[in-house]
């Protein structure tokens, strides 16, 4: 037999275990750390020095906690531990969001009910339960991971304190005048019926189909200030031919159509008035965008169309125009936020439904109506102005049914698939 290498190596001695055994070993280790007051104990010894305070940014209190909890509060406990060690007086207080959409979307799918088959009152009361539920579940899966905190006494969204506070802070910014009563644009979530944050807002690619729509020019409606003669808008062009004279616009949410009030041109870019020979019908686009529209989308040919006058943006009278399918005079206004590089050059403004067509609307004096006929379900409200509208959903039927009030006017000039950036 050979010989036993064993005893010839020199090993330590310990009764530290081979084996980490670590489903065992850590819920000890950490009833150890209650038991003795572990967290209470380090804040005694750091009384008095210099803080180091982290701002719990908190989970929302609506299911088990996942990876990214576990990341999350982790490395919380890291700096908060590290900085404790440099000797500053580090609490850690947690928190939980026990309002908002992740939870009462989550409470419907437990109940199997929608907003609308419940009554507000007793869905509150369920929705308190629910939250106070995962709060003390996450509580004790944050404790297993080895975070150190206050643990019994967090702050929670829907205790009567907070509550208090944020009633008592609203009052101040009212009384300091911060607060007034206004329309704005807002992401919405029509399956849930609720305002999204921007934050809860991401883009994804969405094929759709863009549309090139007519908008006539109402010859005649200029007036002197003061005075009541009719002012012919543009003196190059016959009175006959300022009756059949166009806006040429581009758009790629035709649903949003309903609610435009104004039609938009960059003042430092020039613009063209282009004859189509075939109709003999004047249309407004931008110069640069006679090549990529013209001939590239509608496919026209040198002797299909001509242009009879380029004139500079900020040089176009400001004049109302005829809505292509609502009873409605858009008026045409200048800015600098039109794209030179794609569509052609005249955007349609609906203050209510994008925020930099409210930007541009809040600048004009009188301010542009923020109109948004749409429901919370996002279908077409009896404010639309068009009764073959009300009751569709924006994003289907209703859509659709815009471009064919579009092509019923013979206001449609070009209809085209298009995938774009679409928020969801």
């Amino acid at each position: 037999m050979g010989m036993d290498y064993r005893a010839t190596v020199n090993l330590p001695k310990t009764d530290f275990p081979m084996k980490a055994d670590l489903p065992r070993r850590e819920p000890a280790v950490l009833a150890q750390w209650q038991a003795t007051d572990l967290y209470g104990q380090i804040r005694r010894a750091r009384a008095g020095a210099e803080p180091f305070i982290l701002h719990d940014g908190p989970p929302y209190a609506n299911g088990d906690i996942h990876i990214g909890h576990a990341l999350n509060k982790v490395l919380k406990d890291l700096i908060v531990r590290y900085k404790t060690m440099q000797g500053c007086d580090a609490p850690y207080v947690p928190g939980w969001d026990c309002h908002g959409m992740p939870i009462e979307h989550q409470l419907f799918k437990e109940r199997k009910k929608t907003k609308h088959q419940i009554a507000q009152t007793e869905f509150r009361e369920q929705a308190r339960a629910y939250a106070q539920r995962y709060v003390d579940i996450q509580r004790e899966q944050f404790k297993r991971l080895g975070v150190s905190g206050d643990w019994e006494h967090p702050y929670l969204t829907m205790s009567k304190d907070y509550e208090l506070t944020i009633l008592r802070t609203f009052k101040d910014l009212v009384q300091a005048g911060y607060i007034y009563r206004g329309k704005r644009p807002v992401y919405w979530c029509a399956t849930c019926e609720t305002a999204l944050a921007e934050a809860e807002v991401e883009y994804e690619d969405r094929r759709d189909n863009s549309i090139y729509v007519l908008f006539q020019a109402t010859g005649g409606v200029f007036k002197a200030i003061g005075l009541g003669e009719k002012l012919l808008p543009w003196p190059f062009l016959s009175e006959q031919e300022q009756t059949n004279v166009y806006a040429l616009v581009w758009t790629t949410t035709p649903w949003t159509l309903p609610a435009n009030v104004a039609l938009l041109v960059h003042r430092d870019l020039n613009y063209a008035f282009v004859r189509e020979k075939q109709t003999n019908r004047i249309m407004i686009l931008l110069e640069g965008r006679i090549d990529p529209v013209l001939r590239g989308v509608f496919g026209w040919h040198e002797g299909d169309f001509e242009v009879i006058k380029v004139m500079s943006g900020n040089d176009l009278p400001v004049c109302s125009f005829a809505h292509p399918c609502l009873f409605r005079s858009p008026v045409l206004i200048k800015g600098r936020e039109v794209s030179p590089d794609e569509g052609t050059g005249i955007v349609h403004i609906a203050p209510g439904h994008g925020e930099i067509d409210y930007i541009v609307g809040t600048r004009q004096k009188p301010q542009l109506d923020v109109l948004s006929p749409v429901d919370g379900q996002g279908k077409f409200t009896e404010d639309v102005g068009h009764q073959t509208l009300v009751g569709l959903s924006v994003l289907g039927e209703g859509n659709k049914q815009v471009v064919e009030l579009l092509k019923h006017e013979q206001r449609l000039v070009k209809e085209e698939p298009l995938t774009h950036s679409y928020p969801h």
